[in-house]
């Protein structure tokens, strides 16, 4: 027996996308970026970003290009699912802040139907997997991995090389506090 459309019976409803890379590569300009055309498809779409990111908003989201978007800030990942009522798209800035649980989180949203969309850094300044990116690249339907320039020879960059020498792993910041850098000049300033 043969469907007249089977492309409409096997339609996906929910899924996860994410948009990684280093600082100053876009993740957050290309995050807004989906939820604006999302809300121009006029689709219910909530947004999320942790409550520790206040560089440039308490309530937005902002990118080093100062578009932004009103976001809700949440202190971990089971507020999420607290405060989701008829979304069609979900997204969430800064997903390398949040505890494991965003996994379950997001897992449980595509499964009810709903687009989930992060952003978020996938090596931290050691260049080590961040957080609970390295699962959620593992569980995503689409992944987009976005580049930075390397500040020291313009090649493209896929770390963030961090300025201070705080030690902490957490250390918000800007250019003040971070490069950009390429696999080459990230292992020649480490020695590695």
């Amino acid at each position: 027996m043969f469907l007249e459309d089977p492309i409409s019976e096997n339609k996906q409803r929910g899924w996860i996308e994410v948009v990684a890379g280093s600082m100053f590569s876009g993740k957050t300009e290309e995050l807004i970026r989906r939820l604006k055309r999302a809300k121009i498809a006029k689709l219910n779409v909530e947004i999320f970003k942790p409550k520790i990111d206040i560089r440039y908003s308490d309530k937005k989201i902002v990118s080093h290009d100062t578009n932004e978007i009103h976001s809700t800030p949440i202190n971990n990942s089971a507020e999420i699912l607290k405060l989701i009522t008829n979304e069609d798209v979900v997204g969430v800035d800064e997903v390398q802040f949040f505890d494991d649980g965003i996994v379950d989180v997001c897992n449980q949203l595509a499964n009810r139907g709903i687009r989930v969309i992060v952003a978020g850094l996938d090596m931290d300044f050691k260049g080590k997997p961040f957080g609970p990116i390295s699962a959620l690249l593992s569980v995503a339907e689409y992944i987009t991995k976005v580049h930075a320039i390397c500040m020291k020879c313009g090649n493209l960059a896929n770390h963030s090389h961090r300025l201070s020498q705080a030690k902490g792993l957490i250390e918000l910041g800007e250019k003040d506090k971070y490069e950009p850098l390429c696999r080459s000049c990230f292992n020649k300033l480490e020695n590695i």
